[in-house]
């Protein structure tokens, strides 16, 4: 069974065609036309694209085909291309907490509310979200910094501590990232 999911949403036409075709395709291709349906079905599902032919904005992983007639292998290819992107955007996004690193994006967000990070403080974060116990600064100097252990540096110290401030600057969070008597940690 493909792990590639379409689902054909008030398109009747297009289902048929897909349907003729069946054993040549090979995405998962059902049909449905009513909005609780279509909820209930993606429910479960990781990897789906749900094509119609007009916007509705409420509706996620949404390809539009309103651009009639179009080719054959030109429909599959832009298929494709849309499930590439979806894992693309997929692989770039790191739960942390009750918040979302959009790697793509440089942000940390919750609900409504973003933060662009630079690249060492997202490499912090998530090596810091990866570890059971607290990270001593050595380690973060090694792992995140590349530094030498031995070289005397306050760089790590120094960023945790502007991080730190970020977040609860935007978030109102003064526990993400807690310093414990053997290092930083995220709980």
């Amino acid at each position: 069974m493909s792990s590639q999911n379409i689902i054909i949403y008030k398109f009747a036409g297009l289902y048929q065609i897909f349907k003729e075709l069946g054993a040549d395709l090979t995405f998962n291709i059902t049909f449905e036309d009513r909005e609780d349906f279509l909820n209930e079905r993606v429910k479960n599902l990781n990897n789906y694209i749900i094509i119609s032919n007009k916007k509705y904005s409420h509706i996620r992983n949404q390809f539009v085909l309103d651009n009639l007639p179009i080719n054959l292998f030109k429909l599959i290819e832009k298929i494709n291309i849309e499930f590439l992107k979806l894992q693309f955007n997929s692989q770039s996004e790191v739960k942390v907490n009750n918040y979302t690193i959009d790697l793509n994006s440089r942000e940390m967000l919750i609900k409504n509310t973003k933060l662009k990070l630079t690249e060492k403080e997202i490499n912090t974060i998530i090596y810091l979200s990866k570890s059971e116990n607290p990270v001593n600064v050595d380690e973060l100097q090694e792992n995140v910094w590349s530094y030498q252990s031995d070289i005397e540096t306050h760089t790590v110290e120094t960023h945790i501590y502007r991080l730190r401030k970020k977040i609860l600057k935007t978030f109102n969070d003064n526990n993400f990232i807690t310093s414990e008597k053997n290092g930083y940690q995220i709980k």
